[in-house]
């Protein structure tokens, strides 16, 4: 998201091979991701938010690959089966009013980590679908009700405090990758950048509203 927004064009791939082909069909690509925590053999840096706001080459396109993330992104568009819109602390608000005008259901999902779904995880979720409320969705399921319940009216200090004390957090940290860390805590719906999948690249549908991926009704459940 933090890349999209800045105008950089961006790739996800499933797997360091295969970010390794897109990567070689554009011009002057930019690798990024991890793989269980490393960087990958040939990748320029890691999945760092705060990195990749820190460069100036927003002409290069960037083909990103994460352990979980980027595979979740490529599975929920496989086959063309609907819609398939990113959302993070930075732009939770802006997805949701996006949906909320293009789609009457929709499947909120978490991507997790070491087959964990994770406080940040849970928060994210829930910050979009008790925004998807506010707009006059209705949860589908008792697990979306549960997870909207813990969090509903939490302060932002609240949520940042709970994401700090989490495992990931507590990763970053040893891993040295802290300033991670303070990049997200101190960016917090402050994007109105509304990724969606189209044909294998994140574009951001609030600056190109024209490009509408094809509509798929369906869950309001996380």
């Amino acid at each position: 998201t933090t890349a999209v927004s800045a105008g950089r064009r961006v790739f996800p791939a499933r797997t360091s091979d295969e970010a390794a082909v897109i990567a070689a069909s554009l011009p002057d690509a930019l690798l990024v991701g991890e793989l269980g925590g490393n960087t990958p053999v040939g990748f320029e840096l890691t999945n760092s938010p705060d990195q990749i706001a820190r460069r100036t080459d927003t002409h290069r396109p960037m083909v990103l690959v994460s352990s979980s993330g980027t595979q979740l992104i490529m599975n929920a568009g496989e086959g063309g089966r609907g819609s398939v819109y990113l959302a993070c602390l930075r732009n939770y608000s802006a997805v949701a009013r996006h949906l909320a005008a293009k789609h009457p259901r929709v499947a909120v999902l978490g991507a997790g980590t070491r087959g964990q779904f994770r406080r940040e995880d849970q928060i994210g979720c829930a910050l979009v679908a008790q925004a998807l409320m506010e707009h006059g969705y209705g949860p589908d399921t008792q697990a979306t009700i549960d997870y909207i319940a813990r969090w509903q009216g939490a302060a932002i200090d609240t949520i940042r405090t709970a994401i700090r004390d989490g495992r990931s957090a507590a990763y970053l940290r040893t891993s040295g990758q802290e300033a991670d860390l303070d990049f997200v805590l101190a960016h917090v719906d402050d994007l109105d950048t509304v990724p969606s999948l189209v044909e294998g690249e994140l574009v951001d549908l609030a600056r190109r509203p024209h490009v509408v991926p094809r509509p798929q009704r369906g869950a309001v459940a996380s």
